[in-house]
């Protein structure tokens, strides 16, 4: 029987992050607008949280059931360690249906229909990424990093924006484009480390179909590109969500200074070639940069 702290473990908090990064750069774009609601914003965190979570077993149990966890590189899994993996998927759904419930508040609240087919979908998407007969997960044709673009960058940012501003302009599609980006390259980087134990287990991943050096290559021009996305959205006119000045463009300078840096240090391990244990790390740091990306800039245009 699994500890309490295995469970935590197995929950994989640093995931977190990454997921709350949509719904503060959501929720900034709103407050630059005037129009933030701070118990709908709460509202879609916890959404995002729990699918977070809720992915995050399913993986476990799926990934246990199948064995494809017995080369792993990263923390132990809950399954894979000996816990029994009805347990595991109970959780998971557990997550999954409060995501559900909370969600259809949202939607109810903001009279915003359209989110519950949104949400239907994103559930969906989780739980065949390692569940099911086909997991799309070990396709190998991208399609993850496809579904992560749409779920954890456009759909995420958007739908948060949208429950409280009730609109949507170019910017944020700009912006939510970018946090999509980096989504990938936080998957990416994640399965380029495990290339050599995926090859073992059979596991077919984009990064394995594309080898160690290629796949390099695309997580460092997912960065590059998300980070050029919020450089062209920042020195452009933002009309009355960030309308320029003075205060405004050095204020985004030091954001921009910040984000730049933090990339740089970020891509370190992977260009360096760095494999193994050593790519935790970039796995770690490209989930705060994530998280620094959505917060600083959701910052930047709440405040200005």
């Amino acid at each position: 029987m699994a500890t309490a702290q295995a469970w935590i473990e197995g929950a994989r908090l640093r995931t977190l992050p990454a997921s709350a990064a949509p719904v503060l750069l959501g929720t900034g774009i709103a407050a630059g607008l005037g129009k933030m609601d701070p118990g709908l914003a709460l509202g879609c965190l916890a959404v995002a949280l729990l699918l977070q979570i809720g992915v995050n077993f399913s993986n476990d149990y799926s990934d246990g059931i199948r064995g494809t966890d017995e080369y792993r590189v990263g923390p132990p899994r809950l399954v894979g360690s000996g816990e029994n993996p009805r347990k595991v998927l109970a959780v998971a759904l557990s997550c999954f249906a409060l995501a559900s419930i909370v969600g259809l508040g949202v939607a109810i609240i903001s009279q915003s229909w359209w989110l519950i087919g949104a949400g239907v979908a994103a559930v969906a998407a989780a739980w065949c990424y390692t569940g099911g007969k086909h997991p799309y997960g070990y396709a190998g044709i991208g399609l993850s990093e496809l579904l992560v673009f749409v779920f954890f960058g456009l759909l995420a940012v958007q739908g948060t924006l949208w429950v409280q501003a009730q609109v949507l302009p170019w910017q944020s599609w700009a912006l939510a484009s970018g946090l999509g980006l980096l989504s990938c390259a936080l998957l990416m980087v994640n399965n380029l480390r495990d290339i050599p134990t995926d090859r073992k287990s059979g596991k077919v991943t984009l990064a394995v179909r594309l080898g160690d050096a290629w796949s390099r290559r695309i997580y460092r021009l997912f960065i590059y590109i998300a980070l050029l996305l919020s450089l062209t959205v920042l020195f452009v006119p933002w009309s009355e969500i960030f309308p320029g000045g003075f205060i405004q463009w050095t204020s985004g300078f030091v954001v921009q200074l910040a984000l730049w840096l933090g990339a740089l240090l970020t891509m370190r391990p992977v260009r360096m070639h760095q494999t193994g244990k050593a790519l935790i790390v970039a796995l770690r740091n490209t989930g705060f940069l994530t998280l620094a990306y959505g917060g600083l800039l959701g910052l930047l245009f709440a405040l200005l």
